[in-house]
């Protein structure tokens, strides 16, 4: 039991090292919602709420999209992490070909692009840049 302690202690860092390091990226990563208001076409705003995105989500969006293609990686974003006010997901997987072919493409770049850039206000001429 004690060989196994010491293996087990020799490849994995003391716990007080690291934790101290990994609370302080974690308090700093301060993963709430943030409001997102995109300006569409029509003028009117669309709000939704996102949490900035982790490692984790982006290998998710990547894996879901099933393409290295940058626009269906966004889209995948938009759909797993778009939510109400309520903390309820916008979209679901279901709906991708609906929000691709139904939506206006400068409309679904805004949202992406807030979305991926983190800013909350975003205009059409902004998305097309």
């Amino acid at each position: 039991m004690l060989i196994i302690q010491l293996v087990i202690g020799f490849f994995m860092p003391s716990a007080g090292v690291s934790r101290g390091a990994l609370a302080r990226l974690k308090k700093a990563a301060n993963l709430v919602p943030v409001k997102r208001v995109v300006t569409l076409t029509d003028g009117s705003e669309f709000e939704f709420y996102s949490t900035p995105l982790t490692m984790a989500e982006r290998e998710k969006a990547t894996k879901d999209a099933g393409t290295d293609e940058a626009g269906a990686f966004a889209l995948q974003l938009l759909i797993n992490k778009a939510q109400d006010e309520n903390g309820q997901r916008m979209f679901s997987a279901a709906e991708a070909s609906e929000l691709k072919n139904d939506v206006r493409d400068e409309d679904l770049q805004a949202l992406m692009l807030a979305l991926l850039t983190g800013d909350s206000n975003v205009t059409e001429e902004e998305a097309k840049n």
